[in-house]
């Protein structure tokens, strides 16, 4: 991008509407607002204004406001203007300022023109791009927090902490004969711990804003005949699956995606867990063991009334097959139990490990959609999650590698040297987060997901 260049685009959604805007970003700014209006307007301020063709004919009528930089979004001098939202005022609008010397902007290049001027990071960014494209309410507050630079601020405490440990550790290496003081062992060993539970802290406040802005990806597993696909199809709220009596009908992951309140919800139905009767029964199988590996939740199906005793050995059996992976067991076919047997059944006041429902009726299926809610990061969005995105959790992930390499070196050789080179490099995955350290590859690549105009 060269700094010479004046920007524009269309800041507002394509198609006809009430008000449109346009806006300008770049030193030739003033030059074109005074050629396009007549005259320069006057700074923050609302102005009427006609927006003129080169022969003096008015385009259209509306608000033109001047920034100057650096008190710009941008950082740079800017223009916005506010005229009729149909497309064809807007294009001929386009039109004529990339006449008076503009080029058309790339996606995300007023973002990144107001990160490369240091008006927000990375992270607040992403937020901004984050809010835009909230599917919820509670998305829609945890992207504030980040754009306001809620994230950016809990990684530069940890920065911080991790820069102060260093200068301790470096500068007894570097200059042994100014005095600085070494610490102990067992100060490092304690402010190595509380930077890791700091980090898993926000690491895991990070898996629940990933989970508002990307989504939850529920596999349903079970054994054949459980009511996989009769809960998939109750969930999606249409005959997505095919159901009958014969086990087995679902051979293959069947993939289906549902909003939930706004929060998306990935839905995989897989085949039985059993032991395959056939080789393309066998793949299946493989396909779903892999699937609840990578799930965020895993809803392992059980018919209430030929399962129930086994309900801990599944959970052994999926702790096994998927460790780490959270799952709800959830009673399947409550409805053909007999009515004495309701009073052994978890009840909406149980914890949230056992959810006993009908997929047929319909009975249960709330507390489960609750469940889900809770899941992704709905209920903790209340309290103070931000929006993160698989990048942060890759470079959270790669900075916490660090600190736990920097514990194992310190209590195996005390070789402060090697301490102080394992917090450099997890300083500096943090520091992707925010954009301190991150490559023009990867800048790119954040910002071309941005929408035209922002």
């Amino acid at each position: 991008m060269s700094a010479l260049d004046t920007i524009v685009a269309i800041a507002t959604p394509p198609g006809r509407g009430a008000i449109g805007i346009v806006r300008i970003s770049g030193p030739a700014t003033a030059r074109i607002a005074a050629t396009l209006l007549r005259r320069c307007p006057p700074p923050r301020t609302a102005t009427l204004a006609t927006f003129r063709e080169a022969d003096g004919g008015a385009i259209d009528q509306g608000l033109a406001l001047y920034f100057p930089g650096p008190q710009s979004f941008t950082g740079e001098d800017s223009l916005e203007l506010h005229g009729h939202g149909g497309p064809v005022v807007l294009d001929a609008l386009v039109r004529r300022c990339l006449a008076l010397g503009c080029r058309a902007a790339r996606p995300g290049e007023f973002s990144e023109r107001a990160f490369l001027n240091g008006k927000i990071d990375v992270a607040q960014a992403e937020g901004v791009a984050d809010l835009i494209d909230a599917a919820s309410s509670a998305a829609a507050r945890a992207a504030a927090r980040s754009m306001q630079g809620e994230l950016s601020a809990r990684v530069h405490a940890l920065q911080a902490e991790l820069t102060a440990l260093r200068v301790r550790l470096e500068g007894a290496i570097d200059f042994p004969d100014e005095e600085v003081p070494l610490l102990d062992d067992g100060e490092v060993a304690t402010r190595l711990a509380a930077l890791r539970g700091s980090l898993v802290a926000l690491r895991d406040e990070a898996h629940r804003g990933v989970r508002l802005v990307e989504g939850l990806t529920v596999v349903i597993a079970g054994k054949p005949n459980a009511g996989k696909s009769s809960l998939l199809n109750r969930l999606a709220g249409d005959e997505v699956a095919i159901v009958t009596d014969l086990p087995g009908t679902t051979r293959d992951l069947l993939r289906h995606s549902v909003l939930e309140d706004g929060i998306p919800l990935h839905l995989v139905d897989t085949a039985g867990l059993r032991v395959a009767g056939d080789a393309i029964e066998a793949e299946g199988i493989r396909r779903a063991r892999a699937a609840i590996a990578r799930a965020d939740l895993v809803l392992y199906v059980v018919d209430a009334a030929r399962e129930r005793a086994e309900v801990g050995a599944i959970g052994t059996e999926m702790a096994a097959i998927a460790p780490g992976v959270p799952v709800a067991i959830v009673l399947n076919k409550i409805d053909l139990l007999a009515a004495e047997a309701h009073d052994d059944l978890p009840t909406a006041t149980d914890p949230p490990g056992v959810i006993a429902l009908s997929a047929r009726t319909g009975a249960g299926v709330d507390r489960l959609r609750a469940r889900l809610r809770a899941s992704a990061g709905e209920q903790s969005a209340e309290v103070s999650v931000v929006s993160a995105r698989r990048r942060h959790l890759d470079a959270l992930g790669r900075a916490g590698a660090h600190l736990d390499e920097a514990e194992r070196v310190r209590r195996d050789t005390g070789a402060p040297e090697l301490v102080a080179e394992e917090l450099r490099c997890a300083q500096a995955a943090l520091g992707e987060i925010t954009g301190e350290f991150t490559s023009d590859d990867l800048l790119g690549e954040i910002f071309r997901s941005f929408c035209i105009g922002k």
